[in-house]
């Protein structure tokens, strides 16, 4: 996304950034990161999609240059902070993708306003089974925000920069992964973002796993087109979980980068972008209704 610079948005008091690329009359594509990225995640892509699209990037708060919000670190604040920022930039209705825990984030956001949901798009994402990475759990620990100032220390943030640096200088490229996860691990050194970090794990997962699931609810969005894309080596989400959602969601496409592991956007972007814009257009945007949503209710009561 480096043809993008940040913009912000004031909400509530605090600054909430983003990024934008694209036609801003054309269809809008949210593009929501998982935790400790930030928009900066989406930046393989970002270029591609804005050829036919109106791309929004945010960082959500707590993440890359957003303020922290005090307090509420549920989906359902992330997913409200996402329908105003929508309302303060004139957009109706978009594709909402979610990577990670930006796919619980975009699930929540549907569930909640399904009436601004076009489509969704789930890229290895939270909320759809127990099972995450025991690195993610130990989050929920009791004094997890004490310990990890000293887990993540300058010198140790400064040598993985050097090393990328180093490979960079050689002619080697880093693994997409490897950087991203640099790159979460340095974000940690920031007290507000640290904080933000162990209080949004806390609200979607404890030391058993994720305590936080959308799957007693997904048939709510049957009415609404579903892409599902991980990477098969996923070690972080089980790749399981996409398969048990497409079942859960028959009407879903799925879509298994068999040589990805966590950020299968980052890995194969082209790949990633044809998926996405063959998804759009080839499906018809959902058009939400009261009567609708109420049948869908009632039937799955």
């Amino acid at each position: 996304m480096t043809e993008t610079e940040i913009q912000t948005q004031r909400l509530h008091g605090r600054r909430l950034a983003y990024r934008r690329a694209g036609d801003p009359q054309a269809p809008a594509i949210l593009l929501v990161h998982g935790i400790t990225n930030s928009s900066a995640s989406w930046a393989p892509v970002v270029g591609r999609l804005a050829h036919a699209h109106d791309v929004i990037a945010p960082d959500l708060p707590g993440h890359g240059d957003s303020d922290r919000q005090r307090g509420d670190h549920s989906l359902g604040a992330h997913a409200s902070m996402l329908r105003d920022l929508l309302a303060a930039l004139g957009r109706d209705k978009v594709t909402v993708v979610g990577h990670s825990l930006g796919g619980g984030v975009a699930m929540q956001f549907a569930y909640q306003f399904p009436e601004h949901v076009e489509r969704l798009v789930l890229v290895g994402s939270g909320g759809l089974g127990r099972e995450v990475s025991p690195a993610i759990r130990s989050a929920a620990l009791p004094f997890a925000e004490q310990v990890l100032p000293f887990l993540i220390s300058k010198p140790l943030i400064g040598a993985g920069g050097a090393i990328n640096g180093l490979l960079g200088r050689i002619g080697v490229q880093p693994a997409a992964e490897l950087a991203e996860l640099a790159r979460g691990v340095a974000s940690l050194g920031d007290t507000d973002r640290r904080a933000a970090f162990v209080r949004t794990v806390r609200s979607v997962v404890s030391v058993g796993g994720q305590r936080v699931s959308a799957t007693d609810r997904l048939y709510l969005a049957q009415d609404v087109p579903m892409l599902i894309v991980w990477g098969a080596r996923d070690p972080i989400i089980p790749v399981a979980h996409a398969h048990a959602a497409h079942e859960a969601v028959p009407s879903s496409r799925l879509e298994i980068f068999e040589r990805s592991r966590h950020w299968p956007h980052l890995d194969d972007p082209q790949r990633f972008c044809q998926v996405m814009t063959d998804f759009i257009a080839t499906t018809e945007p959902a058009a939400w209704t009261f009567e609708r949503g109420r049948e869908r209710l009632l039937a799955g009561a």
